[in-house]
């Protein structure tokens, strides 16, 4: 138990109400009770507050007369981190325990440091380093050489160092495929968050490169020689090919893919399911996702858009015809 009083002193914001009160959890606002607290950061969403019964609500300015007048509060220009920063302070301890779990599997000239927690079945490869305070949950994978900065989380199932997706054709063998030796690493920097199952390869020739800050969520694919700027963020099955290069402070939504040799500049947001087919040289939000519609209607969009280049062509003529 937490009292209002305590978590201000913590993380600051302004307490409008009762500083004695006892706080056990934190709850979505819509099934939080008198001793939980909760958080609303939009206005849009404000009818939430009159009916909620949690115990004390954090809110920004804008909400903070409509919060007061139900009960207690917390006012913080900033909200939504004020939840994040106050979710650690309910962490159970003890979740990752500091040092190798006997079963993990760590090569001799592998260095881990003294603080970081590794996982039950993990595997840490030769010339491998992981550093202060990381943390590697069950059955993840870094590769012989790979370099994993401090404060790190690896979730379950991650691999990193595989090998890049590099084959030469053979065209006097029938056509066949020739291994392209992959001799690069990956370098991993402080801070940074992977989610349960994303891959990350190790380079061709040079390092994949993750810098600080960095975060991915699940099932992604990270392609050799990939460069990721700092505090860029990532969501689910996501894929970036091979020698891309993405700026630092950029967003990029769910099942969006990023093809090879790209380059995106910094602060650059990509919506869900969008294929980033050119580079990217100015900051924005950029999209490219054909709309959802009933099938038949699809299917006629579809066609009309096979025929834009034609029917484009004969606008042309036509106005050249007029002009003339």
């Amino acid at each position: 138990m937490l009292r209002l009083a305590d978590i201000v002193a913590a993380l600051g914001g302004q307490l409008l109400g009762d500083a004695q009160r006892e706080i056990r959890a934190i709850a979505p606002i819509e099934h939080a009770q008198a001793q939980d607290i909760s958080f609303c950061t939009h206005t849009k969403y404000q009818s939430q507050i009159a009916s909620t019964q949690a115990g004390c609500l954090i809110v920004p300015p804008a909400l903070a007369d409509l919060a007061k007048s139900r009960g207690d509060c917390i006012v913080s220009e900033q909200a939504y981190l004020y939840y994040a920063r106050l979710s650690a302070m309910f962490k159970p301890a003890g979740v990752n325990p500091v040092g190798v779990h006997p079963s993990a599997v760590v090569a001799l000239d592998a260095v881990v440091h003294p603080s970081a927690s590794i996982g039950p079945l993990c595997v840490i490869e030769q010339g491998a380093c992981i550093g202060a305070g990381t943390v590697l949950a069950s059955r993840v994978t870094v590769g012989r050489g790979c370099m994993v900065g401090a404060n790190c989380i690896l979730h379950s199932g991650v691999v990193i160092g595989a090998d890049g997706f590099g084959f030469a054709q053979d065209a006097a063998a029938g056509g066949g495929w020739v291994k392209i030796a992959q001799l690069g690493a990956v370098h991993i920097g402080d801070g940074v968050e992977i989610g349960a199952n994303t891959c990350i390869d190790r380079g061709a020739l040079r390092n994949t490169v993750i810098e600080d800050g960095v975060k991915l969520d699940n099932l992604i694919q990270i392609g050799h020689n990939v460069h990721i700027g700092k505090h860029t963020a990532m969501a689910g099955c996501v894929g970036v090919a091979g020698s891309a290069s993405i700026g630092a402070h950029c967003t990029v939504g769910g099942g969006a893919v990023v093809l090879g040799h790209l380059t995106i500049a910094d602060h650059v947001h990509i919506s869900a399911s969008t294929t980033v087919t050119r580079s990217i040289t100015q900051p924005g939000t950029y999209t490219g996702v054909f709309p959802i519609d009933e099938n038949a209607q699809w299917e006629k969009n579809a066609v009309t858009l096979k025929q834009l280049s034609s029917l484009r062509e004969r606008i042309r003529h036509l106005e050249k015809s007029l002009i003339k």
